[in-house]
Parts: structure tokens; C-alpha cells; sequence
């Protein structure tokens, strides 16, 4: 299992301090208070000096604490500050030529009643990990005359994901099942010089299901499912009911040989294990062979690796934030 966290290189985004069932982050020029609960330590700062820094500061309603409404809640302006700004993400350059990445995000944030911001900065390490795995596939189909690798993104949000494979040269397709978040990844892709994803505002396990029935195939697919949802239609969603259905489906639509997968958990409990060996048995695979690597069951070569991403803060204190898992033919 591995621990990855964003590039220290990253001068848009910073934790500054964490404690007590909060984080102190900074996006770009802005300091904002949020809560936290795996943040069970003291924080290093004073009371004064967390309120000094805060240009706002997120204060849970009545749902608080309750499923599918734990998040809700309003902000407390304590400085001036825009109601929407824009952060830049550059990618790691290349570690022997210096050369720079073409991985270039510019991500609109703002700030909403469900204390989300539009981007998750711990997933940093994935969107890096997208980029060079899809950079991967764009060889291999030039090399051989092939059209670009299509990447399907489940669950995706304001779209970092979809852009980072994007940028890569994918054939893109972004699906969510609401409608605002897919428009403000609308916005995100215009804004980072990109164009031609596709936009769908779909249940995720409906596509799933009707595209391994139509026998569609994807060299790429990204998941980053929640605890409780719902889809367009009022399609209820639970990670724990129907995470391993939603997996066997997408065993189903990835690509056999040349492609990537990679899932993305942040519910309390699960664990980097408990996701691995959900994928293991979704896809097949045989757990004998070993923790890094097995062949799966039409003999192929499979790669998996899991961990969890993290945030660490000016102090050196650890905050680990979601789980991944990620398998590569």
C-alpha cells in the first residue's frame, strides 16, 4: 500500500493546518475553514491565528452528520473575498528533461452549501496518474494507426479527472448525474484550452449496464463513486449496495489489454484492502498470484496497486482523505 499526497510544487494549493475536526486550507488566494473529521489531533495554530487566516468559514446546518446530508451547511464571510475565483494546476514536469507538462488545469471554484469548493486536492496524485496512463495509450494507438483510447469518467464531478485524461489526448466522455457539476466541468475544460469531451447527465450504473450490453469498451475508466446519491431520474445510490455491481459492470466495458482503471473511495471504513479486494473479485482476478500483480482470468497480465491520498499540512501532520485502487494491462 502506498501513501501519495500532492506535489509540493503546487503553489495554488495548500493545508496550512489541521485539527480538531477542522482543515485550514489556502486555494489560490484564499483561506478557507472547513470541517474535517478525520482531523482528530489538535491543530498546531491558535484559535486567533486559524481566524486571522480565514478569509471564510464553513458552519454545518441542521443536516450535519445525517446521510446524504452531512455536508450541508453555510459560509461565514470573514474577510473580503470573490464568491468565485479560478486556482491553476500545472503537472509534474518531466523528472530527466525538466521539460515542462502539457497537463495545464485551470479549475473555477466557488463555494457551496454542501462545504465542497468544486475541486478535491488530494486527487492530484490520480490526475497525474490518469495523465501519464493515458499519455501511455495515445502511443500505443499512434504507434499502430489506432484512433485515441477513449476514457470514460464516472461520477466525475467538476471534471480535473476528465481534463487531466484530456489533455493526455483522449477521446473523452464525462458523465454525472448533475447537471449543474457537469456544467461547471464545462467551463473548467474551457478554461484549460481543452475541447471535444463528451458531456452526459446520466444514473452511473444505468450507462455501465447499457453500455456492456451494447458490447462498448473503454481503455480507461475512472470512478470516484459517493456514500449515499442519487441520479437524475431519483435513482438511489449507495457505495455500500452497489459498489461490487458497478465494478462487474465495468469489468465488463474495459478493455482487456492496454488500458487502466482507477477507483477512488472516500467513505469512512473503507479501507485500501477492502478496495483492492473488491476489484480482485469484480474483475476475476486470482489473489494467489500475488499482492502487485495477477494474471487474470483469460491469462492476461494485471497490475494493481492501492493506497490511500492524503494532505499534509505546514506542521508535517498527515491527513489522510480517500482510498484508491488502481489496475493497469
Amino acid at each position: 500500500m502506498t501513501i501519495e499526497y500532492p506535489a509540493s510544487w503546487w503553489k495554488d494549493y495548500e493545508l496550512l493546518d489541521s485539527g480538531f475536526g477542522e482543515k485550514l486550507e489556502r486555494f489560490g488566494p484564499y483561506v478557507l475553514r472547513r470541517p474535517e473529521p478525520k482531523a482528530l489531533w489538535a491543530p498546531t495554530l491558535s484559535e486567533g491565528e486559524w481566524n486571522r487566516l480565514s478569509h471564510t468559514r464553513f458552519k454545518p446546518g441542521a443536516g450535519f452528520g445525517k446521510a446524504g446530508k452531512e455536508d450541508s451547511g453555510t459560509w461565514e464571510r470573514l474577510r473580503r473575498m470573490d464568491d468565485q475565483w479560478v486556482i491553476r494546476y500545472s503537472g509534474l514536469p518531466d523528472p530527466e528533461t525538466h521539460a515542462a507538462s502539457d497537463l495545464r488545469l485551470d479549475l473555477r471554484l466557488g463555494l457551496t452549501s454542501f462545504k465542497h469548493v468544486g475541486v478535491f486536492p488530494e486527487q492530484a496524485a490520480n490526475w497525474e496518474y490518469i495523465f501519464k496512463e493515458t499519455g501511455r495509450l495515445v502511443r500505443i494507438a499512434r504507434a499502430n494507426g489506432l484512433p485515441a483510447p477513449k476514457v470514460l469518467n464516472l461520477f466525475a464531478y467538476t471534471g480535473a479527472a476528465s481534463l487531466a485524461a484530456k489533455a493526455a489526448g483522449a477521446d473523452v466522455t464525462h458523465l454525472d448525474s448533475v447537471r449543474q457539476v457537469v456544467t461547471w466541468a464545462r467551463e473548467n475544460q474551457d478554461r484549460s484550452g481543452l475541447d471535444g469531451i463528451r458531456w452526459v447527465v446520466e444514473d452511473a450504473l444505468k450507462f455501465a449496464r447499457r453500455e456492456a450490453k451494447r458490447g462498448n469498451v473503454y481503455q480507461g475508466i475512472i470512478l470516484d463513486p459517493p456514500a449515499y446519491g442519487h441520479g437524475p431520474d431519483g435513482e438511489k445510490w449507495k457505495l455500500d449496495e452497489l459498489l461490487f455491481d458497478l465494478l462487474r459492470n465495468v469489468a465488463q466495458i474495459l478493455k482487456p489489454v492496454d488500458s487502466f482503471m482507477v477507483l477512488n473511495l472516500y467513505s469512512n471504513g473503507y479501507s485500501a484492502m477492502l478496495g483492492e479486494t473488491t476489484v480482485r473479485e469484480a474483475f476475476g482476478l486470482r489473489p494467489e498470484a500475488g499482492y502487485d500483480a495477477a494474471p487474470g482470468h483469460d491469462g492476461r497480465y494485471i497490475a494493481l496497486d492501492s493506497g490511500e491520498l492524503a494532505l499534509r499540512d505546514r506542521f508535517g501532520k498527515v491527513l489522510p482523505l480517500s482510498i484508491f485502487v488502481r489496475l493497469k494491462r
